[in-house]
């Protein structure tokens, strides 16, 4: 009786977590990368099957690790939040990141943008968005008939998948939630939260003066 052949080991493909890029080239642009991370984790933080994260290398073929990207905001329905070291496509039910966001720096040249562009569209991006906050300048892109077609018009527009609505009547951009509140810095969140502190303590020493006047005129206040 013969030995069956032994099959070769299949060589393990390295999937690296780093492209070795720094996640920005500038202030602004970290800044921005941030507030938009963090405004569209905070608007997802109830649904379990919303993954966010920012500058995460999405690998979209198995068995190929040059073809890949790392938007600097990317959103994902259907997917469950957790750690991930990368976004490897084939794990994760073949969904692909259905919204994706870039940040512009001076760095960025059209040709590489361009090039990512048609990477987003070729591997089933949904919702391409892009600002240039040295410009105050967004873009947008929307899957219609097989592909990312430009949204005419940004300022008002609203994502039919996240429902976030972006102004550009300011000097930079706004994003508004679907609870009108606006995207926000930690600065501003943190200021949001001194300012919610302080209404709080204000109307608990409102709360013990009335008490105190009505004590004086004999009057027990209900708790």
């Amino acid at each position: 009786m013969k030995t069956p052949a032994l099959l070769p080991d299949r060589p393990q493909v390295h999937y690296p977590d780093s492209d070795g890029k720094p996640m920005a080239d500038n202030t602004l642009q970290f800044r921005w990368i941030v507030t938009l991370q963090g405004g569209l984790d905070f608007l997802f933080r109830d649904d379990p099957q919303v993954f966010v994260a920012g500058d995460l290398l999405w690998y979209p073929v198995e068995g190929d690790p040059k073809t890949r990207a790392a938007p600097d905001a990317l959103v994902v329905f259907g997917r469950p939040k957790g750690y991930r070291g990368s976004y490897k496509q084939w794990e994760e039910e073949n969904l692909p990141p259905q919204v994706v966001f870039e940040v512009l720096s001076p760095g960025n040249s059209p040709r590489e943008m361009a090039e990512k562009r048609r990477f987003y569209d070729r591997y089933g991006v949904e919702e391409y968005y892009l600002y240039d906050p040295d410009l105050n300048r967004l873009s947008g892109w929307r899957r219609e008939a097989g592909g990312l077609q430009p949204i005419p018009e940004m300022n008002g527009w609203s994502s039919p998948r996240l429902g976030v609505q972006f102004d550009l009547s300011g000097e930079e951009l706004r994003v508004y939630g679907p609870d009108g509140r606006p995207f926000a810095t930690y600065v501003e969140l943190g200021r949001r939260e001194e300012e919610a502190r302080r209404q709080a303590q204000e109307a608990h020493q409102r709360a013990e003066r009335l008490a105190a006047q009505l004590r004086a005129l004999g009057i027990e206040p209900e708790s």
